[in-house]
């Protein structure tokens, strides 16, 4: 494969050699490559696709291996040398040692939903420094949401149209921040698929009203004060969260395992499965092992 072409063919400009820790040059150079794979993605949910089975019986589809290949050329341009650990590549054999830096990569988060017609899937791209998510990237292409992590420390959020090539600088970017919680109305994002799981603690907190969504865009829309938690007691990866955690903890969030530690990446040898997890849109209001108390139930 030539260098600034992907595996189907689509040219992407060479990047200069760029600081890749500083995350607005990094969504800079990612820019081009993002949107790419995000019309690669809609122009396949649009006419629809064939459906492969992996080892692990989950479902695939050319526009998961498609988009990959976009931005797995993109950032091997951009930090070369760093190791790039991506959904379908390790679904397809690869391996991976321990590193203290990687990129994660899943170019096609809720690939069952894209099977089935519902708009309601992302590409994630998140930076790892020593077990810590530290820069996201979620762009979910049937809106044209962009999310990220800036330089500032802060999140963000801009529109990236598809149909254009607008730089980095010319998108209108708006700081997130995330919602103090209302204990007498708590809104949760629930996963399509695993939803069930995590009822009893939703019922606990006397959530008030649970909304079923697919995709990494739950992180986003907790960061953008349209909720305040998602619960995830189903398997998930690493590639599946570090970016929407990056991006809610830069808007004022947490995510974290059931017993209030931070989620942490770089599990080489668990297969970056993570455990059962909580994002908030504040700090954590239960953890494992918390009493049913008039504070927790929203009495």
């Amino acid at each position: 494969m030539r260098r600034g072409q992907n595996s189907i063919g689509v040219s992407l400009q060479a990047n200069p050699e760029i600081d890749f820790t500083n995350p607005d040059a990094l969504i800079a150079a990612l820019l081009p490559a993002v949107r790419e794979a995000g019309r690669v993605e809609m122009a396949h949910f649009r006419k629809g696709v064939e459906i492969e089975q992996k080892a692990d019986r989950s479902p695939v589809t050319v526009a998961d291996r498609e988009a990959e290949a976009v931005l797995l050329t993109a950032l091997s341009g951009i930090a070369p040398g760093v190791q790039l650990v991506a959904e379908e590549d390790i679904a397809a054999g690869a391996t991976h040692g321990y590193a203290r830096r990687f990129f994660l990569i899943d170019a096609l988060d809720g690939t069952r939903l894209f099977i089935r017609g519902k708009p309601e899937f992302s590409i994630n791209v998140a930076y790892v420094d020593d077990g810590r998510a530290a820069f996201g990237l979620i762009f979910l292409p049937p809106s044209e949401r962009l999310f990220v992590t800036r330089s500032d420390g802060g999140a963000y959020e801009a529109r990236l149209p598809l149909a254009g090539d607008e730089a980095f600088s010319a998108l209108n970017w708006k700081k997130l921040q995330t919602r103090a919680p209302d204990r007498n109305a708590l809104v949760a994002f629930n996963s399509r698929s695993t939803g069930g799981a995590s009822a009893h603690l939703l019922a606990e907190l006397n959530v008030h009203e649970a909304r079923p969504l697919g995709s990494a865009m739950k992180f986003c829309l907790i960061a953008a004060a349209e909720g305040d938690l998602y619960a995830r007691f189903g398997e998930t990866c690493e590639w599946d969260t570090a970016a929407g955690q990056a991006i809610l903890e830069a808007a004022g969030g947490s995510v974290t395992t059931l017993d209030g530690k931070p989620l942490t990446y770089g599990h080489f040898a668990r297969g970056f499965r993570n455990p059962h997890f909580v994002a908030w849109g504040r700090q954590p209001l239960w953890r494992s092992g918390d009493e049913a108390s008039p504070n927790a139930r929203g009495a």
